[in-house]
Order: C-alpha cells, then structure tokens, then sequence
C-alpha cells in the first residue's frame, strides 16, 4: 500500500479537524465541531454516525457492520484550547512536523481512527465531547458501549517516543471542609475555633496517606479560610488531588479521607467527593498489548513500547467496568495542552496501519474464545 496518497489524505483530515476550533466548554463549538467530525469519518467511513447530544454536548457513534460490535474504538473531538486560539497558532506542517490546537489531543488520533476503520465490521467508534473535562456526560455511555465489547481501544496519543500506555493512574478528587467558631482575633480569640489550624493539620494527615513506593500520590491543592484578618476564621476548605495505580490503593485511600476526624476541641471536619476515574491496570492491557507487538511484528513495524503515565483518559472508564483496553494508540509527538503541542507526520501512516492491523486481528478471532480480562471496579 503507498503511503503517499494516504498520508496526504490523513494531513487534510487532521487539518480540517484542528481548523474547527472546540473548547469544551462552548456547547455550540463543540456542536460545530461535531458537524465537522461526522463529515470526515463519513467520508471515509461510508455510514454516517449518530448523534448523541447529552447535556448539551455532542457525541458522536458510528455502529460498523450490521452484526454485534466487538471493538471499541474511542477518541474525542473537544481540546482545552480557547476560540480564537488558531490566529497565534495556525495549523502548519513544516519540516515533517504538523502543529496546530488540539492535533496532539487529539484530532491527529480521530483521523487515524476513520482511515483504520474503512470496511470494518464489528467495530463501534465512539467519539465523545467532553473528555477534558472530565468525561461527566460521557461517562455511563463510554461505560456501557465497553461492558458490550471484546476490547477498548483509545486514540488518545502516545506517550513520550511512541510508547502506549499500558497504564494509567486513577483519579479521586475531595473537598475537605472544616467548621470552627468565630470570635475576635484581639479581644479574646480563645473563645474561638480557629478552622486554619485544623486546616493545617488535616492538610498534614491527608499528605501522610501518600506512598511512592506504591505510585500513589496524595496532594492537598488549593486552599481557603476565613474572612477577616481579626476574625478567628470560623471556617476553611482545601481540594485533595489523589493518584493511583491500583484500586486497592484508591480503595485505602478513600476510607482514610473519610475516616477524617477534627483534632481541635469544637472543630467539624466533612470530606466530600471521592474516586473519580479507576485506574488502568498493567493487566487490562496485558494480552492486548502482546498482540499488538504480534501485529507489528507482522507488518514490519518496530515493536512498540509500553509506558506508564499519571493522566486519565476515558481508558480509565473502559478498564475500570473490566473491558481489556489499550491506550495512546493515536499521534506520535508532544505538547498536549502546551504551546509546542505537534504531531510527528512520520509517524502517522504506520500508526494508522498497526491501529487496522489490531482491529483486524481482534475480528478475526472466534467469538467463543473468552478474552482476557481485568476485574471490573464495582
């Protein structure tokens, strides 16, 4: 297969993308850019996609073939970038190197993903609008189309020099607040509560509950009390930022923020939030990664790398109800979210072509040979 006409062909695709500028957070720009998405997957995809609009935001699938889906293939079209981001950065290919907002994260992957796909069967392409925020109107669709699948596989980009990612970190996020009781910070601040100390100390136990031993992070981020500088503060909060590799670690973690108690005389302490993304586990990806190095071991490509990252992405959601799952097998490159986001245009053709070659080998299989698969989060 040349991979001239192909790659000038998946250039226009991520061109076209990118030059549709969708923030998550502008409804009618990620509708707009669902306009332009459906377009270009039914081009080259020959079916049009149904839309599905939840919360306002637009997400796209298209249903491959006329039988049950076994693959799910999943990317998302929304970036962090505001309008009017193209006028400083337009999208460019110079010197084997394209840029532009959002070809990293990852418009560069969806046009990976329709030139892939072409005449597939089997194969349900999901293409959600709200990823970097967090997925929130995504999630349970994202979570059923897995639980109805043999395997997920995630265009979101590679990790540094190609590598997937065969693991990613689990998520929780908490608010911890903390009552005390006012009074005059001058005439008799002992009649107070004071919410900064137990602020202070709570934000020592949570930091405690951290072990990098195990990869498990636990940051206290922002923070607030108070409202007067002769006010014993009556009350404060601060977020939590916590990281995980396993389940059993956002397992431990969480009864330990919830088993929060005061340490000052007459304080309260509420812990709100929780686990937010489950992590992908080395063994969601296990067998799928070994395939896919069969794959490109077939098609005379350099055996891909694994890698671990501490990011989400809606992998966690495929891992987490217990689909296998493969991440970062869309763009190869750098800078998702910065200035120097770019794609490698190298690459581009021979990701395309192992993503078709794992898709394939997966339809292939017989539908009664069980798959592999990590334990789904209850």
């Amino acid at each position: 297969m040349d991979s001239h006409p192909i790659l000038a062909d998946l250039l226009a695709d991520v061109r076209a993308l990118v030059e549709c500028e969708s923030p998550s957070a502008d409804l009618a720009a990620v509708a707009g850019s669902a306009d332009v998405v459906a377009r270009i997957g039914a081009g080259r995809l020959g079916v049009e996609p149904e839309r599905i609009v939840l919360d306002g935001r637009t997400h796209l699938r298209w249903r491959l073939g006329t039988g049950p889906s076994r693959v799910l293939v999943l990317g998302h079209h929304d970036t962090v970038w505001p309008l009017g981001s193209l006028a400083t950065r337009p999208c460019t290919v110079e010197g084997g190197v394209l840029r532009g907002p959002g070809c990293f994260d990852m418009k560069a992957g969806l046009a990976m993903a329709f030139h892939a796909l072409a005449g597939a069967e089997g194969v349900t392409l999901l293409v959600t609008g709200d990823e970097e925020l967090g997925s929130p109107s995504s999630r349970g669709l994202i979570e059923d189309e897995a639980r109805a699948t043999r395997a997920a596989l995630v265009l979101e980009a590679s990790a540094d020099g190609g590598a997937l990612k065969t693991e990613r970190k689990g998520v929780s996020l908490y608010d911890v607040r903390v009552a005390g009781r006012a009074a005059h910070a001058g005439l008799d601040p002992e009649r107070g509560v004071n919410a900064t100390l137990e602020l202070a100390r709570q934000a020592l136990a949570v930091a405690a509950l951290a072990d990098p031993a195990a990869g498990t992070t636990v940051t206290p981020t922002t923070a607030r009390a108070g409202t007067t500088t002769n006010t014993v503060p009556a009350e404060g909060s601060f977020a939590v930022d916590v990281r995980v590799r396993t389940v059993a670690e956002q397992d431990r973690v969480d009864a330990a923020m919830r088993a929060l108690t005061p340490v000052l005389d007459g304080a309260a302490v509420t812990v709100l939030g929780g686990p937010n993304r489950p992590p992908l586990e080395a063994r969601s990806s296990a067998a799928l990664l070994a395939r896919v190095r069969a794959v490109a071991g077939r098609l005379g490509l350099p055996e891909p790398r694994a890698a671990a990252v501490g990011g989400a992405s809606d992998g966690n959601f495929t891992a987490g109800v217990g689909t296998p799952t493969l991440d970062g097998l869309g763009a190869v490159g750098g800078g998702a979210h910065a200035e120097d986001e770019h794609v490698l245009v190298d690459h581009l053709v021979d990701g395309t072509r192992l993503l078709a070659g794992l898709v394939a080998d997966l339809l292939a299989e017989p539908t009664n040979v069980p798959v592999p698969t990590g334990a789904a989060r209850p």
